[in-house]
């Protein structure tokens, strides 16, 4: 994911290297195939060919040489742009279907800037009407242009519950991001997380989920963000989102908890996004909202566990089986219409593993250290999260 203007080279190489010596395709709904050269000869990283393919209307989303070109893609980037175009283009269109069969059956590796970049999530701003500025967006959350929206359309790993930004600190983007957290979670009834890049900067995610940040840190102030909603505050809600207020999500200047990390040349610094609380070369802070205005300031890690007993808000119900468990081995009845993601703790509230992408029945197998209490933590995009006890005995 890269935030906009140049390039990275070395995040670039970064995402060529694992198309495995294949095919990349490039799709955007403007501009000219300059990415062609440019990744198949100019970085050093040897792929089997790159293809541009500029979609000039939603109907080229139905052509059989597109449908085709993306089944057999390794990788796939998606240029810059007006990210309507995308949405309205390949949302419920074969061409999110095939992306989305690749990156769960092929594994293909996927990635983009700036408008690429923000259609990455599980939420994302459209654009529907056109861009939005941070002051407008705090001044009223249901602006007009404020279209916030989280209609199924490409299921990234790690991303399903991410709204991203890009061009961030250049267009100071902060208080909107705020933003659209806000409305999503006051809309969708959940709670979202938010991942951001400044230009030049890029997050390369890997499959377990450590995001690298690559920039040009210390010759430029190149950083990615991650943000969360602040666990230690009991229910964390905005104080006020409604249309035509200021927004407000204060809760004593800690609404959202914010790591922030420098983008070095070789991707040195880094957060974890299994447990959204591990990282490196980053600086904690905490951002609110009040009567509209943005606030920032010094912070430190959240120091938040788990329930440690059976905690739902969501209609659906998970179930785990058997419990008490007996060895490595237990099962989840899971929604069949949404993937899951799963994780373990112990009682403690140190994390221990998560797995993704599941749904339906699943079988899952993790060697428990100690007999004793655990806590397994669900949490859904369409149907919310549980967390409860599990017994090993």
């Amino acid at each position: 994911m890269m935030g906009g203007s140049t390039e990275n080279d070395n995040a670039m190489r970064w995402f060529l290297e694992r198309a495995d010596g294949g095919d990349v395709l490039v799709i955007r709904a403007s501009g000219s195939d300059g990415y062609n050269n440019y990744m198949y000869s100019d970085l050093g990283v040897t792929i089997n060919s790159v293809e541009t393919i500029r979609f000039n209307g939603p109907n080229a989303a139905n052509d059989p040489y597109v449908m085709e070109r993306l089944a057999k893609a390794e990788a796939i980037w998606i240029a810059g742009g007006d990210q309507w175009d995308y949405v309205s283009y390949w949302r419920d269109s074969p061409v999110a279907n095939l992306i989305n069969e690749g990156i769960r059956q092929r594994n293909i590796v996927i990635g983009g800037t700036s408008a690429g970049m923000a259609i990455l999530g599980g939420a994302y701003f459209s654009a529907q009407n056109g861009s939005i500025t941070s002051s407008e967006a705090l001044a009223n959350p249901y602006n007009n242009d404020m279209t916030v929206q989280n209609e199924p359309f490409l299921d990234v790993p790690f991303l399903e519950d991410v709204i991203t930004d890009t061009h961030y600190d250049q267009r100071e983007r902060r208080g909107r991001h705020l933003a659209f957290l806000a409305r999503a979670q006051t809309d969708f009834g959940q709670s979202y997380r938010g991942i951001a890049c400044n230009e030049n900067t890029a997050v390369c995610i890997t499959t377990g989920g450590i995001a690298y940040v690559y920039g040009t840190y210390p010759d430029y102030d190149d950083t990615a963000y991650f943000l969360t909603v602040n666990c230690e505050v009991n229910n964390n809600q905005p104080e006020q989102c409604a249309p035509n207020q200021p927004l407000t999500w204060d809760q004593n200047n800690a609404a959202i908890k914010v790591y922030a990390v420098k983008g070095t040349p070789t991707g040195l610094y880094q957060f974890d996004l299994s447990d959204w609380k591990t990282g490196s070369g980053g600086d904690w802070e905490s951002w609110s909202v009040n009567n509209g205005q943005f606030q920032q300031m010094d912070s430190q890690i959240p120091n938040c566990l788990p329930s440690s007993s059976s905690e739902v808000t969501s209609q659906y119900d998970f179930k785990i089986y058997p419990n008490p468990a007996n060895g490595s081995r237990f099962s989840l009845d899971l929604p069949e219409d949404d993937f899951c993601s799963v994780q373990l703790y112990d009682i403690s509230g140190r994390f221990l593993n998560q797995w993704t992408r599941l749904y339906g029945h699943a079988e899952l197998f993790w060697d428990f250290p100690v007999k004793g209490v655990y806590v397994i933590e669900i949490q859904s995009l369409r149907h919310g999260r549980g967390a409860y006890q599990l017994v090993v005995k």
